[in-house]
């Protein structure tokens, strides 16, 4: 019996990680086990917008990643959601995109995202505070890790 497979978003900056000598080997393993199923992949409208201005070999990783994703749309939860975030000073007014995928992936019912944004989502004073702010929302915890910290290494049985 398979075990349940996690519900994950990856934002912008994971899709861009492929190309990027720091963050290729993690990015594209945890593409892999996209790929065989290891997680369910969850990106969203507003990545698609973010992406469509990145180099062309970004744009056409993106548009082959489609195939194992289901795409979701910003909609007025996640934008309240946002607003809270935000209000919440979570994240600056400048870095409202930022907040965004963090909520659109906590309405959208994903388990974690994934993410190479150390300063405004994978940080571990924001982390907290996101939860705090998804519970009295009315909304479950979300884990929030880079790809380097969900990826399965061999030899590993979990």
């Amino acid at each position: 019996m398979r075990k349940n497979i996690i519900r994950t978003y990856a934002d912008t900056s994971v899709f861009g990680g492929i190309y990027d000598e720091e963050f290729k080997m993690p990015s594209h393993s945890f593409f892999e086990q996209v790929k065989n199923r290891q997680f369910t992949l969850v990106t969203s409208a507003i990545v698609q917008d973010e992406i469509a201005s990145a180099p062309s070999n970004v744009v056409n990783f993106f548009e082959e990643m489609l195939e194992y994703s289901e795409v979701v749309e910003v909609t007025e939860d996640a934008l309240a959601l946002r607003d809270a975030y935000l209000q919440a000073q979570i994240v600056s007014h400048k870095y409202t995109d930022d907040a965004l995928h963090v909520a659109i992936a906590t309405v959208s019912g994903c388990t974690l995202i994934v993410s190479w944004n150390f300063k405004h989502i994978v940080h571990f004073q924001k982390i907290p505070l996101y939860n705090a702010i998804n519970a009295i929302k009315g909304y479950p915890q979300i884990a929030i890790y880079s790809p380097m910290e969900v990826i399965k290494y061999e030899n590993e049985d979990f």
